[in-house]
């Protein structure tokens, strides 16, 4: 099962792959749990997936990564698709309840990278969890200020040390990191080489849903950069 689940992954078949894994739900396996944990969670990334299957899915997923963790808290896959659920469960849950799971996923994530400092996906998403923290706007931070003693903190400059970290450990492996490390040099005024990224974010070849929308994004962004020159 789990070879044929991991075909049908690496293939992009979202739907046959949840429909595949939910046969096996009631299973005590954390290697089962956690791609069930992942099917779910592709499955509510689907643009044809309505907002209330979304939710459903969203939750659904971290119940699957909760079981596996509790199951196996040596595995690198558990770890990372735990702290991935968390993060989107925060979408529903209000400004108070992700800024408390900010811990909870740089904890997960690091230990993913502590088990395997070689999987360039738990860099990236250490990275991106910098990003987004540095980027957090003025009234969370008011916020955050006020609920904890040490509200979590990062910078861009963090962010891009884990995306040139995954790249290092994996040239060219997802597209996303390319787009963030365009993303992140704009944020830091570097011009040059924010193009330099961006325009390999925009090159790189379409094999999912999600890398036509970054050739998109980063295709917008080049542009925007030949509008202000």
């Amino acid at each position: 099962v789990l070879e044929q689940a991991d075909y049908l992954y690496e293939s992009g078949e979202t739907e046959k792959l949840y429909q595949l894994l939910t046969q096996y739900k009631e299973s005590e396996d954390a290697e089962l749990l956690w791609r069930l944990a992942q099917a779910s969670r592709d499955a509510a990334q689907l643009s044809r997936t309505s907002e209330e299957e979304k939710k459903f899915l969203v939750y659904e997923a971290l119940e699957y990564a909760k079981r596996a963790l509790e199951k196996n808290e040596s595995s690198r896959a558990v770890h990372k698709w735990y702290a991935i659920c968390i993060g989107d469960v925060g979408d529903y849950e209000g400004i108070k309840a992700k800024i408390a799971n900010a811990y909870i996923i740089k904890e997960h994530f690091e230990k993913a990278i502590e088990l395997n400092p070689k999987d360039a996906t738990s860099i990236h998403l250490m990275g991106i969890w910098c990003y987004t923290v540095a980027e957090m706007p003025w009234y969370q931070r008011r916020i955050a200020k006020v609920l904890f003693a040490t509200p979590p903190s990062s910078t861009y400059e963090e962010a891009l040390g884990y995306f040139h970290r995954a790249e290092q450990v994996d040239p060219n492996f997802y597209s996303k990191n390319l787009l963030l490390l365009g993303k992140t040099y704009l944020k830091l005024h570097n011009k040059k080489l924010a193009a330099f990224w961006l325009t390999k974010a925009k090159d790189y070849p379409v094999h999912t849903e999600e890398d036509k929308q970054i050739q998109t994004e980063a295709a917008q962004l080049l542009t925007g950069f030949s509008d202000k020159n």
